[in-house]
């Protein structure tokens, strides 16, 4: 029993090989995700042509793609965000992190991506690269405030008094 390249913890005949090998279908947009992933780590460049949804099939070249990757060694993939995309959905977003060594250097892609359900079939339709990163807003207590941990007394008086 093999791990399976996508990092998801389980066998690869029970994760991506079964979808790479056309036995099983991706039953949502983040298993299709983890298989294109895998593909580019077992160089299955079929499966990654073969998953574009129309409109983006012209722009994916497979020599093209097996000549830039030849030299990479794929780390790991880290899924960060999935919106909708399950196995009742039409429509869903995967953002990943896939992390990979090319010429000796670590390097990271980044990319929020978009995946339709054409027939049944999960397709990757197209991808935002290096995705803006929400930023976190932090508001700040002043003294006299109210304590937002709801006690009803002044921040200097309960949570901030330490």
């Amino acid at each position: 029993m093999t791990d399976c390249p996508c990092t998801s913890g389980k066998a690869y005949e029970d994760c991506c090989g079964p979808i790479l090998d056309g036995s099983a279908p991706a039953e949502t947009a983040e298993a299709l995700m983890r298989s294109r992933y895998t593909a580019h780590v077992k160089g299955n460049y079929d499966h990654i042509a073969d998953t574009h949804a129309p409109e983006a099939q012209a722009d994916y070249n497979k020599d093209a793609a097996r000549a830039q990757f030849a030299g990479v060694e794929w780390l790991g993939l880290d899924i960060t965000a999935t919106t909708d995309g399950g196995p009742s959905d039409d429509t869903g977003t995967v953002t990943f992190t896939a992390r990979f060594r090319e010429n000796g250097e670590l390097m990271a892609h980044r990319e929020k991506s978009l995946f339709r359900r054409i027939e049944g079939a999960w397709m990757y339709v197209d991808g935002d690269i290096n995705p803006a990163i929400e930023q976190r807003r932090v508001e700040k207590v002043g003294r006299n405030d109210p304590c937002p941990c709801g006690s009803g007394k002044k921040y200097k008086k309960c949570c901030g008094a330490n």
